[in-house]
């Protein structure tokens, strides 16, 4: 398989570039894989298209401010860090810009020295190691001096309004560089209604990091290796799952990150509960064992997660409807419309 099977000319006015106003407004594209039709709706209107009694399994991972602007000490040159994954109680991996001009030793300020860094080493992959001073609680410090880390196709500086809307309502657990954006579309009220009409949420934790949204490089898309995510998968939402699997309930994943946490602890038939790291690359071929229908975003061109919903619906239909949702210009990425894989 090769990664140019992937790619797709996306015009750049249909590329998200603000929220929709009310969460579950959003436009949304419902296909079925058995019958190849496609459906046009609002997102509000998804419960009527779940099968009966279904199992809505959601990430509650909650974005950190993860981007951080800060001076070298000794030159005042400007430094940009991207957090991505908490190595130690101060430590983190990082990507950093201009990475030309850090080394070894190289120490950063931030926010007039509320926070420093240190630059301790650079792997193969260009990933930096970070270890922070702050004078108190980091969590606390990181929450003044970071950014909300928007994705680098969002051409505007965060504002006031993106720490809210760049969150899923239900988000709980911090640790996420980056939103599980399916879930941006859901309310609270929405939630709601959803458990009166018989649809029930479990939850799990993956903090979406570089895994999720790393380039592919190589144009044999097999030969592509994934950064290792954290998640965890209680006993108490595994045996829910179970459950509902045992009662023939189908299991909704809302987002990618939730399909690659259920697929990383399932056997057929089961899931087990998990707490660790998981470095799962699903693209066409791969054999679901956990999920029946999936709730996702429109994905960038060339990227794991269109490989991801490819394999889960079939290149030729996803391709289909993402020229159908071109067409009817859909809004694409983090804060733009749905889709329901049924």
């Amino acid at each position: 398989m090769k990664l140019t099977d992937y790619d797709y000319n996306l015009p750049e006015a249909l590329i998200a570039q603000q929220p929709c106003p009310q969460r579950d407004a959003s436009r949304l594209m419902v296909i079925d894989r058995q019958t190849r039709k496609i459906h046009h709706t609002q997102f509000s209107q998804i419960g009527e298209f779940f099968p009966d009694h279904s199992l809505l399994v959601i990430n509650n991972t909650k974005v950190i401010p993860a981007r951080l602007i800060g001076r070298k000490l000794s030159t005042g040159g400007k430094v940009e860090l991207l957090l991505i994954r908490q190595k130690g109680a101060n430590t983190w991996e990082a990507l950093v810009k201009p990475g030309r001009r850090v080394t070894r030793g190289t120490r950063v300020v931030f926010k007039e020295g509320m926070l420093t860094g240190k630059i301790h080493s650079k792997s193969s992959l260009g990933i930096y190691t970070v270890r922070f001073k702050s004078d108190g609680d980091f969590r606390k410090i990181l929450a003044q001096v970071g950014r909300v880390p928007l994705p680098p196709y969002i051409k505007r500086e965060p504002n006031h309004t993106d720490k809210e809307e760049y969150q899923c309502v239900y988000a709980k657990e911090e640790g996420a560089v980056a939103a599980p954006t399916a879930g941006l579309h859901f309310t609270l009220e929405l939630m709601d209604k959803l458990k009166r009409d018989g649809i029930h949420p479990v939850t799990l934790t993956l903090h979406v990091g570089l895994g999720t949204f790393q380039p592919v490089k190589v144009e044999d898309i097999e030969m592509h290796k994934m950064h290792a995510e954290y998640f965890e998968l209680s006993q108490t939402s595994a045996n829910q799952i179970n459950a509902a699997k045992g009662e023939g309930r189908k299991i909704v994943a809302v987002g990618t990150t939730s399909v690659r946490a259920l697929e990383t602890v399932a056997s057929e038939g089961s899931v087990d509960p998990y707490q660790g790291y998981t470095d799962i690359f699903i693209y066409p071929g791969y054999q679901f064992k956990a999920v029946d229908a999936l709730v996702t975003n429109f994905h960038l061109p060339k990227s794991t997660l269109l490989m991801l919903v490819s394999a889960f619906a079939g290149h030729e239909f996803i391709f289909e409807a993402y020229q159908e949702a071109i067409a009817q210009k859909y809004r694409f990425y983090s804060y733009g419309d749905a889709m329901l894989i049924l």
